[in-house]
């Protein structure tokens, strides 16, 4: 048995370094693969789902069986021999890839250490096999975006193998933190959405480093909005879901949103709504909370 997607030309990304994956093949290897060695820049990915056999790499043998992996790559001369009795089952992802890493990527490791790479033989630590499984699901599937899920598949599978040659060491990569932009509106977004009940422009202000002056014309930029008509809109949503999806009485509910009293909340509910709190509640539509009709 034999699938074979070959004649491919499936770029993909990894940091700044672009790889061409030519060939992905799932077989029973029932004959021997005579010594070979590819050329440069050229890199084969073997894994070894099922049964067993021997790879014999710059005239040093090596022993296969489930789990096994093993990069061959420019250079590395290496035959395969399935045992007779039990014949392996092999996953093999033929790359082309530039000789360097692509420039420009001051953090970039992965790229470099598998280049850098020309043999490893190894165990799966880096739960490889689903990666080989789903890459054949794709394409035989190909179900919309298959071309975008086979690149995400191939990247992580060069990743997932630079963990298994370094031993999953801890790495100074980081990501770039966010702008001042970016990052405000996250902090203001999360404080209206968890902090409504008691939320004040001070307090907002100083999450922000602003002042509450500053605070205000930034809520006014991003969102068209006070500070304080932005609070009533994040109370009045809330209520709308306390109304709507549980028991809770007018009274309960305005003291859970921060008010002073049910009139209080009463009044500006029915501003916000044209409607009073006992009014919305009886309107409103209810979800099933199953599935069933």
């Amino acid at each position: 048995m034999k699938i074979l997607y070959s004649d491919l030309d499936i770029r993909f990304m990894v940091e700044r370094t672009e790889f061409r994956a030519l060939n992905i093949i799932y077989e029973r290897l029932s004959r021997r693969i005579p010594a070979h060695s590819h050329g440069p820049g050229c890199y084969e990915i073997h894994y070894i789902s099922a049964g067993y056999g021997r790879a014999v790499v710059d005239g040093q043998p090596y022993r296969l069986g489930p789990g096994t992996v093993y990069v061959t790559g420019p250079g590395a001369e290496h035959t395969q021999l399935p045992d007779q009795n039990d014949p392996m089952w092999e996953y093999c992802v033929y790359l082309r890839a530039p000789e360097k890493p692509g420039r420009g990527e001051a953090q970039a490791s992965v790229a470099p250490a598998f280049l850098a790479t020309h043999f490893w033989f190894g165990q799966d630590t880096q739960a490889l096999l689903p990666l080989f499984v789903g890459l054949f699901q794709a394409f035989g599937e190909r179900r919309t975006g298959y071309k975008i899920e086979v690149q995400s598949l191939l990247q992580q599978l060069l990743v997932r193998l630079v963990r298994c040659y370094e031993q999953d060491l801890p790495t100074p990569e980081r990501f770039s933190p966010s702008n001042r932009k970016d990052s405000s509106t996250v902090i203001i977004e999360e404080f209206f959405l968890y902090e409504y009940q008691n939320c004040s422009l001070a307090a907002l202000a100083d999450r922000l480093g602003l002042s509450p002056r500053q605070t205000e014309r930034l809520l006014r930029q991003q969102y068209g909005t006070t500070f304080q008509e932005k609070r009533t809109q994040a109370r009045m949503s809330a209520a709308a879901v306390l109304l709507v999806e549980t028991a809770a009485s007018v009274t309960e509910i305005a003291m859970e949103l921060g008010y002073s009293s049910a009139e209080h909340f009463s009044g500006a509910f029915r501003r916000f709504y044209g409607l009073s709190p006992r009014a919305y509640r009886s309107a409103a539509p209810r979800a099933p909370l199953s599935g069933r009709d």
